[in-house]
């Protein structure tokens, strides 16, 4: 039996770091998703993504 395709990453929804490898067509493996995971948290430092939950991003509502 196939493997259930993983949900895309919409711009309105919330998406994690395996997410967001996927999206961008980069390998999965603990390295990439661990920086991407990073790159993440720096843009919610800075206001651009808001963690709506642990490991979960998204863009803010204006």
């Amino acid at each position: 039996m196939p493997e259930p395709a993983a949900r895309p990453c919409q711009p309105w929804l919330t998406c994690g770091a395996r997410q967001m490898c996927e999206a961008m067509d980069l390998e999965i493996t603990p390295n990439s998703i661990n920086n991407t995971r990073l790159k993440l948290k720096r843009l919610t430092e800075r206001g651009i993504l808001v963690e709506t939950e642990q490991g979960l991003f998204a863009q803010p509502w204006p």
